[in-house]
């Protein structure tokens, strides 16, 4: 029996995670987009780790994301990194709840991004982001304080639609 390679131990540690203590229909409607689009980037990231890139969860991952991506143009999604960059400069210990990568993903003045809907943090970087690194991501971004931000009436949710009535 093959062993499993390292990054399906991270993609396991990532489906072992749960929401179920979460009540997700009272999450933000914006922020919880924002919130699943950068749990399937991570998951998509770690699966071109762990798996072929032509798989066909891979290919219907990548089908899933353009998809995404079409719809964080529209409406109010579209205005979510001028918001980020507002809350960093104003509500900096609000914006630090943010998962790293996502605040990293979406800072104009930083090199990461999603580069073919996978997380890269340093493009020049042409090592694999390493399985610690990944894990940390997954840490959190099921971390309870990040959560809590999301949720309607939050701070951080009351900050949100008061910027976008702003735009």
């Amino acid at each position: 029996m093959l062993e499993n390679n390292e990054y399906e131990r991270v993609l396991k540690t990532l489906y072992e995670k749960s929401l179920i203590l979460e009540n997700l229909s009272d999450f933000h409607p914006d922020l919880s987009f924002w919130y699943f689009d950068a749990m399937a980037h991570l998951d998509y990231t770690i699966s071109l780790f762990a798996y072929n890139a032509d798989s066909p969860r891979n290919m219907l991952s990548r089908e899933y994301l353009k998809y995404r991506k079409d719809q964080s143009m529209e409406g109010n999604l579209g205005k979510f990194d001028g918001f980020m960059n507002w809350l960093r400069e104003n509500h900096p210990e609000e914006y630090e709840k943010f998962p790293l990568f996502i605040q990293k993903i979406h800072d104009p003045s930083d090199m990461a991004s999603y580069r073919s809907f996978r997380i890269v943090l340093d493009p020049n970087d042409k090592k694999p982001t390493s399985p610690a690194v990944l894990n940390v991501m997954i840490d959190e971004i099921f971390d309870k304080a990040y959560l809590a931000s999301i949720y309607n009436g939050s701070p951080v949710a009351r900050m949100y639609d008061q910027y976008m009535k702003s735009c």
